[in-house]
């Protein structure tokens, strides 16, 4: 029986709105910002700190900045925690939430390197999520982005995604053979939502036949 479900997607296909109405649809705990949230308060530094990591390396500029901190014998402020914070923790710090998460069972987990992390579970249901690119510049677009704007997003933010999987998974992005389904979510939500639960119940009936 599955229990899991992680999400990893493309840039603007659509996958976190998608996300929250199947967990919805399931039951289902939701996270996505809230996984951000939770790595914040684990390690206790400010949400925005882990959003800058998040499925993105440290650029060279931020690695040296840790480099300084690391350095420095005043480390007792918040400040210099949040300064030092980067991708490597966030990761470290990822792996501890998601497994918790998990094993407390019926979440709906998106990115943040989830499937990589939860990949040896049997009870982890995988899912990738893509679009063409104008669907994707068409929903980025609806969430009140301009067309510049939203081409550099979808043109730059898979590329950090690609390096962070590289870099700490030794995989490549999509690593497909990680996933039980891949879906286009151009053919809308609701038939994304319907294709995803008959699959994961499918595979369910297999292994108990």
């Amino acid at each position: 029986m599955f229990r899991v479900i992680t999400i990893e997607r493309e840039y603007g296909c659509g996958a976190g709105e998608i996300a929250k109405q199947l967990a919805s649809k399931l039951g289902w705990k939701l996270w996505d910002r809230e996984l951000t949230e939770e790595i914040a308060r684990v390690a206790k530094v400010d949400t925005a700190a882990v959003s800058r990591c998040d499925e993105r390396m440290d650029s060279r500029f931020q690695r040296l900045v840790k480099v300084f901190w690391r350095g420095s014998y005043e480390r007792s402020t918040d400040l210099d925690l949040e300064r030092s914070f980067g991708a490597d923790q966030m990761v470290e710090i990822g792996e501890q939430v998601m497994r918790e998460i998990a094993d407390r069972g019926n979440c709906v987990i998106v990115g943040r390197g989830a499937p990589y992390h939860l990949r040896e579970r049997r009870d982890a249901f995988h899912v990738f999520m893509y679009a063409p690119r104008s669907e994707k510049l068409r929903r980025v677009q609806q969430l009140g982005k301009r067309l510049r704007e939203a081409e550099e997003l979808v043109d730059t933010i898979d590329r950090d995604r690609i390096e962070f999987i590289k870099h700490y998974f030794g995989a490549d992005w999509p690593t497909r053979s990680l996933y039980h389904i891949m879906i286009n979510t151009s053919m809308g939500d609701a038939n994304v939502i319907a294709s995803v639960l008959h699959t994961m119940r499918t595979l369910e009936e297999r292994r108990s036949a």
